[in-house]
C-alpha cells in the first residue's frame, strides 16, 4: 500500500483546537461512520477523527455506496457534539464541503464545486462527497458524525466502470500524484478553523477554558 497515513505524524503536524486532538487510522473497516461509534468512548474528545486506508462498504446520501479505493484517497469520519438541533444537520453538511473546496482551491490552485447538498466537483465530476449522521443524546449536545471521503490519486481504472464517466481524483485533474498525508493535515486544519468558526457555541465554550486545547 502505498503511503499509508500515520496517526503519530499527523497529529504532529497538526496545531488545531478540536478536530485532530485524537486520530486513529485503520487498515480497513466496512463505514468510517460505523467504526467511529464503535471505537468512541466516554473519554473521546469532540474532535476524534478516524481514517480507514480502505472501506468495504462506504455509504453516501440516500445510501448510495461509495466506492473507496484502497491507499489512494482519504476515507475518514469525525465526532463532533455542535449545539444545533437535529433538523440543522444540513448546516454541518455544508460546511464540510466548503472547507473541503476551500482546501483543493489553496493547496492546488483548482476550481472545484459544491453540488448541492453533499458532493464536491472539478469539472462537473464527482471528487469528494459528505455524510453527516446526527444521533439525539439526553440531557447532552446532539452527537455528530460528519463522513468525508476525498478521491485523492486514483487513476480512471481504479473506478468501477460505472463511475468512470461521472468521477474524479485529484491526480488525475492534476496530472500528478498527491502527497495524501499533507493534504489530510490541511483539510483538517481547514475543517477545524471553520467549525469553530462557524458554531458559536463551540467557540464559546473554547475561550472559557483559557487555552486548554479541547473539552469531553
Amino acid at each position: 500500500m502505498p503511503h499509508r497515513l500515520i496517526a503519530e505524524e499527523l497529529k504532529a503536524d497538526l496545531d488545531t483546537l478540536v478536530i485532530g486532538q485524537q486520530i486513529t487510522v485503520l487498515e480497513q473497516t466496512a463505514s468510517t461512520n460505523d467504526a467511529i461509534l464503535e471505537i468512541a468512548n466516554v473519554n473521546s474528545k469532540e474532535g476524534f477523527v478516524v481514517f480507514a486506508e480502505h472501506q468495504t462498504a462506504g455509504r453516501g446520501q440516500r445510501g448510495n455506496r461509495w466506492d473507496s479505493a484502497a491507499g489512494k484517497g482519504l476515507w475518514f469520519s469525525i465526532l463532533l457534539r455542535p449545539e444545533i438541533d437535529l433538523s440543522s444537520s444540513p448546516r454541518l453538511t455544508a460546511w464540510a464541503a466548503e472547507a473541503i473546496c476551500n482546501t483543493i482551491q489553496r493547496e492546488f490552485s483548482l476550481k472545484p464545486t459544491i453540488k448541492h447538498p453533499n458532493d464536491v466537483q472539478i469539472d462537473a465530476l464527482k471528487v469528494a462527497g459528505v455524510l453527516v449522521e446526527m444521533r439525539a443524546q439526553e440531557k447532552a449536545s446532539h452527537l455528530a458524525v460528519a463522513g468525508i471521503g476525498v478521491n485523492v490519486n486514483q487513476s480512471l481504472e481504479d473506478f468501477p466502470e460505472e463511475l468512470q464517466s461521472r468521477a474524479i481524483s485529484l491526480a488525475m485533474a492534476l496530472g500528478t500524484q498527491v502527497n495524501r498525508q499533507k493534504f489530510a493535515v490541511a483539510l483538517l486544519r481547514t475543517l477545524d478553523r471553520t467549525y469553530r468558526a462557524r458554531f458559536a457555541s463551540l467557540g464559546e465554550k473554547l475561550t472559557t477554558l483559557n487555552g486548554q486545547n479541547g473539552f469531553i
